[in-house]
């Protein structure tokens, strides 16, 4: 991955922007390629590169019809994997995750006496920042111009910890996870968050790629269907993006609602797992 990887997502975010600006109708290949100021040619080709499917396909993707119509669907297969304890069929082989918490001792200690390596990656989704230790992966942001803000905001979450930096490891670990997904030994998470958190996030989890919930479908999941204002505020302090996919819920209304690393990255992951599944289903 690089600098064409990163080019592709831009080209992305600005025909989503259009796409979202048009709620009268769907837009033409011409029309979409003119706006980007590419060929009809350049920006098929481009475009296909990325998403898999044809512009068309795409638009259908981002409608919020169609976002109601997921939730309404997520009902029932939610209510059968509640009911079997397993997470919700899938049209993809989802990465195996493994999760382990901090200790409260370790939360104490902000870090000492660990080692954690972090490194800039491109994915399809942009630039991120990813951070691990030999216990696994501890951060993932997504950041548009510059990582200082991420690097700060993970330095900050371990300040006692010693930091080093790694790149080709970064970048390794985004092949893994974006690029070629399917492997043998589970992933490892180390999270850091209360005892709720833990729980949301594990229960973000169980909601398969292509699968979108709404906030209350999630509080369900994880056992506190009262608690959908606290499921929000729990999404709100994920440090681990994609892996623990809070870009999967999204409003009753099926508005997307917030997301910390911007709504039109959201919009393009979850389109994005929409192309993959579509293309496993096959």
């Amino acid at each position: 991955m690089g600098s064409s990887q990163l080019q592709h997502y831009l080209l992305m975010t600005r025909v989503i922007q259009q796409i979202q600006s048009n709620t009268v109708s769907t837009q033409s290949l011409n029309e979409l390629a003119q706006q980007v100021g590419m060929s009809e040619h350049h920006f098929q080709r481009i475009f296909s590169s990325w998403a898999g499917v044809s512009p068309k396909r795409f638009q259908q993707f981002l409608t919020k019809e169609r976002a109601k119509n997921m939730l309404s669907e997520s009902n029932s297969v939610l209510e059968t994997s509640l009911e079997l304890g397993l997470s919700g069929s899938s049209r993809l082989h989802d990465l195996m995750i493994r999760c382990e918490a901090m200790t409260p001792g370790e939360i104490k200690s902000k870090g000492e006496g660990m080692q954690i390596c972090f490194g800039s990656a491109v994915t399809p989704l942009g630039n991120s920042l990813i951070a691990w230790t030999g216990r696994g992966i501890c951060y993932l942001a997504f950041y548009d111009e510059t990582s200082e803000m991420s690097v700060k905001e993970l330095m900050a979450e371990w300040p006692n910890a010693e930091f080093i930096r790694n790149d080709h490891g970064a970048n390794e670990w985004a092949n893994k996870i974006f690029i070629n997904p399917e492997f043998d030994q589970p992933l490892y998470l180390l999270l850091k968050g209360t005892n709720f958190q833990i729980k949301v996030w594990e229960a973000l989890l169980r909601v398969s790629s292509g699968q979108l919930v709404s906030y209350s479908q999630l509080a369900r999941i994880a056992g506190s269907p009262k608690a959908s204002r606290a499921v929000g505020s729990a999404m709100a302090a994920n440090k681990i993006g994609f892996l623990i996919p809070c870009h999967r819920v999204i409003r009753e209304s099926g508005e997307l609602g917030h997301y910390r690393w911007g709504v039109e990255r959201k919009s393009a992951l979850q389109a994005w797992e929409a192309c993959k599944a579509e293309e496993y289903s096959d």
